[in-house]
């Protein structure tokens, strides 16, 4: 093997295994400020069980109601030719580049104008309430979850539901017949991703729902309440919490043998 190649593949494992160490590395310094058994006290102590509860209702609600929508709109961008296209591609693509406190402020200043006024009045409270929450996880993960999903429909031959609907399926059919079960594994990883997104989510229902104590006090809210007390130990609980399931993620990721998807 000539010397550059190996000075190559040197440089390129340097630099992974630099990435690991890193991460590893802010992981391990929790356990520098705090002992075990403060973490396990912490764990159940009655402010994070009830974030834990938050985030994980929220979070299900807000995927469950961005599937809802993804899916069929994801489908549409996949086989669908219309005038607009390219331009719906472009916007779906805000909530990903966006800075998530931007999109938070404009939800705010939405329920400000008489039409946020007139949706609140019909349906329910969302500035500084839990459905706020809901709504600002949605509004996160709503174009992610478009986006990860129209790859998953690239991926499957349009063939098939051509095959289909020429044996009598109608559009309808074929899409619940044979490209949805075609596309579980990918549907199944991107809701995982983000379910997980919305677990994480901080800038946006802050901005919305606020950050009132055992009201809107997602995880990541409870880390932000920690800091401003300089509660470390409670700090450091809800991380690791988030950590696990991030990786919970990962592996259920890795079971259905996908990887990352495309964005």
């Amino acid at each position: 093997m000539p010397d550059e190649s190996k000075i190559f593949n040197f440089l390129a494992m340097s630099a992974l295994i630099f990435l690991f160490i890193f991460f590893i590395s802010l992981i391990a310094s929790i356990f520098i400020y705090v002992t075990p058994s403060e973490l396990v006290s912490s764990f159940f102590s009655e402010e994070i069980a009830f974030s834990i509860k938050l985030s994980m209702a929220t979070a299900t609600i807000a995927t469950l109601a961005c599937a809802i929508v993804s899916i069929p709109a994801a489908y549409a961008l996949s086989r669908f030719n219309f005038p607009g296209k390219k331009a719906i591609d472009v916007v779906l693509y805000l909530p990903i580049g966006m800075p998530p406190v931007a999109l938070g402020a404009a939800l705010l200043m939405f329920f400000g104008t008489p039409v946020g006024k007139t949706v609140e009045l019909l349906t329910t409270r969302f500035v500084f309430e839990v459905p706020g929450i809901i709504l600002a996880q949605f509004t996160i993960i709503g174009g992610l979850a478009t986006k990860i999903l129209k790859s998953t429909f690239d991926g499957i031959d349009p063939e098939y539901e051509f095959v289909a609907r020429t044996l009598g399926c109608n559009s309808f059919q074929a899409f619940y017949k044979i490209a949805l079960p075609l596309s579980k594994n990918g549907v199944i990883t991107a809701l995982t991703i983000t379910w997980v997104r919305a677990l994480g989510e901080f800038g946006a229902t802050i901005m919305l729902a606020g950050a009132t104590r055992m009201k809107t006090e997602t995880l990541p809210v409870a880390i932000f309440l920690s800091l401003q007390t300089a509660d470390v130990v409670k700090m450091s609980a809800v991380i690791l919490i988030m950590v696990g399931a991030c990786l919970l993620a990962l592996l259920i990721i890795q079971k259905l043998g996908r990887g990352w998807p495309e964005i």
